[in-house]
């Protein structure tokens, strides 16, 4: 990752331009990266790209599967020129606006839409076809069998959580299962049928990244949602009780002013996961790694050692630090997979011990300015303080805008900031931009909205709340050509 000085865009896929109420796979993609194309970018970076819900305010980190993808990303318009949609499908959704997603009529939309692929195709596909499909569901079934199934259940129990359902199908009864998918056959050739064409649709996305010198770059939460597909099939490697809930869950302590936070995912049983050579990683790893270039780590402080709350206590300052796998587990994972290429998001937690980690596996950290007191002489934060070995970035889809933070700073912050990048503040974002590229740090990362030098209003997440999330959206006018002239201007003078 670090053999040259690169740069690239933060933009989640949901958020990309398209026509049916949600970024997708679709030709919206591919206008982003002729965009990045013309702007001379190597590296496009997003969240996670498994199913989201409503339960969970359609939060890229609070997905039913860590290795599936996210039907809501699937390109209709794709599916029409194969045939398994008329063009009258194409319409809609109602409530759709450019620059917003309404996730309650897209969720409706598209779900209808893929159901009647799926009918379409299971009464009509090719044998081709069929047969591209039954390859995919035999060489992915060591995830997609459970997913699938999950999916079919779930919707068949009224989309309550897996430890709801009936004690047999929760506990996964051997005999129950094998009659769970006899019964519902349909629907788990359904679901598999959705993971097929998501499959290839990215496999022809990857493929038009490469053929632009553009790499992408996933994000890698380390905690997964207990109703997942991930911890109904996986339930010894997750700290459960009999009925299998959590007896601890994740977060973080309390700090210098806040509460701390209490996450609600199950954590880890590492001492299980020890002793299978931590075969559901390796899994996740490989699928994640099989679908980008190279990944961020959510919350890399986890692995060093992380923070468990006992699960009936509802103050995050009830729970202890436990130690985490460390360097065993990356020296197994290094073992498994061709490489590590991972950046690590280290904010916050910078203590001895996970710094001797990242260090270890020579792990890019990231740098945001953000998190700068812009009156100190010197401070990791600023973008003058970068070392190579590490990503800078100009805010991140956890922070505001550039331009909503720097609205809110304070006087003398503000003016320190002002003499530290020689600048008025008119353009504070482009200023950042230029400061970040023309750092030490190997990678150099933007967004979208700091691009457009937009404000609060563009947030993309604001940590701790549940509503109003991954809504905001680019529209295909505002990937405008002078923009990306402009930052491919800034690209050469600092010889990313």
């Amino acid at each position: 990752m670090q053999r040259e000085r690169r740069s690239g865009v933060f933009l989640h896929l949901t958020s990309l331009p398209g026509p049916h109420g949600v970024g997708d796979l679709g030709a919206g993609a591919r206008e982003f990266l002729d965009f990045l194309d013309r702007a001379d970018q190597s590296l496009w970076q997003f969240c996670p790209v498994g199913p989201t819900a409503a339960a969970y305010g359609h939060s890229p980190y609070g997905s039913a599967s860590a290795f599936a993808g996210n039907p809501l990303l699937v390109d209709l318009t794709d599916l029409a020129e194969r045939g398994y949609l008329a063009e009258s499908d194409l319409d809609g959704p109602e409530g759709g606006q450019p620059g917003t997603v309404n996730y309650e009529a897209v969720a409706t939309f598209k779900r209808e839409r893929l159901r009647a692929a799926y009918d379409t195709f299971a009464a009509e596909a090719s044998d081709d076809d069929r047969a591209a499909f039954e390859a995919f569901r035999e060489r992915e079934s060591a995830w997609l069998d459970d997913y699938a199934l999950y999916a079919a259940l779930k919707a068949a129990h009224g989309d309550a959580a897996w430890t709801d359902w009936p004690a047999d199908l929760a506990r996964r009864d051997h005999d129950a299962l094998a009659a769970a998918r006899e019964t519902h056959a349909e629907a788990v050739a359904y679901h598999a049928f959705v993971q097929w064409v998501f499959d290839e649709q990215w496999r022809e996305l990857r493929a038009a990244a490469a053929d632009r010198g553009i790499e992408l770059v996933g994000d890698l939460p380390i905690y997964v949602a207990l109703d997942s597909a991930d911890v109904w099939a996986t339930q010894d490697a997750f700290e459960l009780d009999e009925d299998g809930r959590p007896t601890a869950v994740a977060g973080v302590p309390p700090n210098p002013g806040d509460e701390g936070q209490r996450w609600g995912n199950p954590v880890y049983d590492w001492e299980h996961l020890r002793e299978t050579d931590y075969e559901w990683w390796r899994a996740r790893l490989s699928r994640l790694l099989d679908l980008v270039d190279l990944a961020r780590i959510d919350h890399f402080k986890a692995f060093d050692e992380y923070w468990a709350i006992p699960a009936d206590a509802d103050d995050p300052a009830a729970g202890e630090w436990r130690p985490g796998p460390a360097d065993e587990f990356f020296e197994a994972m290094g073992e498994h997979l061709d490489g590590l290429p991972f950046v690590v998001e280290d904010l916050g937690f910078l203590d001895e011990s996970m710094v001797a980690l990242r260090d270890r596996f020579e792990f890019p950290g990231m740098r945001v300015p953000h998190y700068a007191d812009w009156c100190a002489e010197s401070d990791r934060y600023k973008p003058v303080s970068y070392p190579r070995r590490a990503v800078g970035y100009t805010s991140t889809h956890d922070t505001d805008t550039a331009v909503g933070w720097y609205e809110s700073l304070s006087a003398e912050q503000r003016d320190c900031l002002h003499y530290a990048l020689a600048t008025d503040g008119e353009r504070i974002a482009w200023d950042l931009i230029e400061a970040v590229w023309d750092s030490d740090a190997a990678l150099a990362m933007t967004t979208v909205p700091d691009l457009l030098e937009l404000g609060s209003e563009a947030r993309f997440n604001t940590p701790g709340t549940a509503e109003g999330n991954w809504r905001w959206r680019v529209t295909a006018d505002q990937l405008d050509p002078d923009v990306a002239s402009e930052l491919a201007g800034v690209t050469a003078a600092t010889l990313r």
